[in-house]
């Protein structure tokens, strides 16, 4: 997590930027945030207010791969299996089961012999 001083000086610019686009508008109110000891008072514009709405419910986190279609939860791994109910979600997480339920192990790969081949060292020169 950023610190309380970085989330902070983050709100206050954005306030600033959209505040300095429309300077006359009236205050609607006032958001008090705090973060471990440290508070910060904004005040609140329409603008100001109208654009942290619109860009906190823009913000997509990378980590959000969508609902499981079984359960509806929302925490899908990496290969879209769902660690509520443990189903693979979606097309994409059907089509890894699949493979996966198809994987043969392979056999072991034979050692290269210790003499000769191509990048052995020819001693008897």
């Amino acid at each position: 997590m950023s610190a309380p001083d970085d989330v902070l000086a983050a709100l206050r610019d954005f306030v600033a930027r959209v505040d300095a686009l429309d300077p006359a508008a009236p205050p609607q109110g006032e958001m008090v945030v705090g973060l471990r000891g440290v508070e910060s008072r904004l005040a609140l514009s329409a603008p100001v207010a109208r654009a942290l709405v619109e860009a906190l419910r823009a913000y997509h986190d990378p980590r959000d791969r969508g609902r499981c279609d079984h359960c509806g939860g929302r925490r899908l791994d990496d290969n879209f299996l769902c660690r509520d109910c443990g189903r693979p979600s979606g097309l994409f997480g059907q089509l890894i089961s699949e493979r996966a339920a198809r994987h043969t192990e392979q056999g072991a790969v034979a050692a290269a012999p210790v003499a000769g081949g191509r990048h052995a060292r020819d001693d008897g020169r």
